[in-house]
């Protein structure tokens, strides 16, 4: 696949034949149709799996948010699931979006263009919601060229939201790496995903953010 393609809609292969993440993205369609959330988290695992968390029961269930995160999914997948119905039928206050872990085969660069991408297209859809763009967590237990990567991407695209009406970067990353440029197991079981601790760190000031905006608009 080309790297300049991460802007480019694309619908997921079922390649196991099951037929999950397209009953998954039905599924969240219809949720915003019969939902009415204040909050809309979109995104991949890292979203996806905050739904189980603790942290979620209690900080992010108050405030009526939704959670439309699926495992595996690039920009590629989240720009399509996003052009196929996902937020059209509500009227969410905030819009959180976290995605780019899993976009292996783009570079940086076409990577930030696709989280742009999705944006833009959010911000076309919803253009009263304000948009929470997250920064991409680091990963791997050591230094590796993929901790390079991400954090040339959350430079390029906290260059480009802040121009963005109604919209911000926000990075909640910077206390997972330890002085020896380690991640601990405690934070990320995989030093990919996230513990119950690990997923307070990273989130908590996403509630907060979320508690401001949210009172703001009332």
């Amino acid at each position: 696949m080309a790297s300049e393609d991460a802007d480019v809609p694309e619908q997921l292969e079922d390649v196991q034949g099951d037929r999950r993440w397209m009953d998954l993205h039905e599924k969240f369609v219809k949720d915003a149709k019969n939902k009415e959330p204040d909050v809309v988290f979109i995104g991949d695992s890292l979203i996806e799996r905050l739904r189980q968390s603790l942290v979620w029961s209690e900080l992010f269930e108050p405030l009526h948010c939704v959670n439309f995160g699926l495992g595996g999914d690039t920009t590629r997948h989240v720009l399509w699931r996003l052009q196929n119905g996902e937020i059209d039928v509500m009227k969410p206050k905030v819009v959180v979006v976290l995605v780019g872990t899993n976009n292996h085969q783009h570079t940086a660069e076409s990577v930030a263009k696709g989280i742009h991408a999705i944006a833009t297209l959010i911000r076309s859809k919803q253009p009263t919601a304000h948009l929470i763009v997250l920064a991409i967590p680091p990963r791997g237990k050591n230094e590796n060229r993929l901790r390079t990567k991400i954090s040339t991407i959350n430079r390029l695209v906290s260059e480009l939201i802040p121009s963005m009406e109604n919209a911000e970067f926000l990075d909640t990353t910077a206390n997972f790496v330890q002085s020896d440029g380690t991640i601990e197991r405690s934070d990320m079981f995989d030093f990919l995903h996230f513990t119950n601790k690990g997923y307070r760190k990273l989130y908590k000031p996403v509630a907060e953010r979320l508690r401001e905006l949210i009172v703001v608009e009332d």
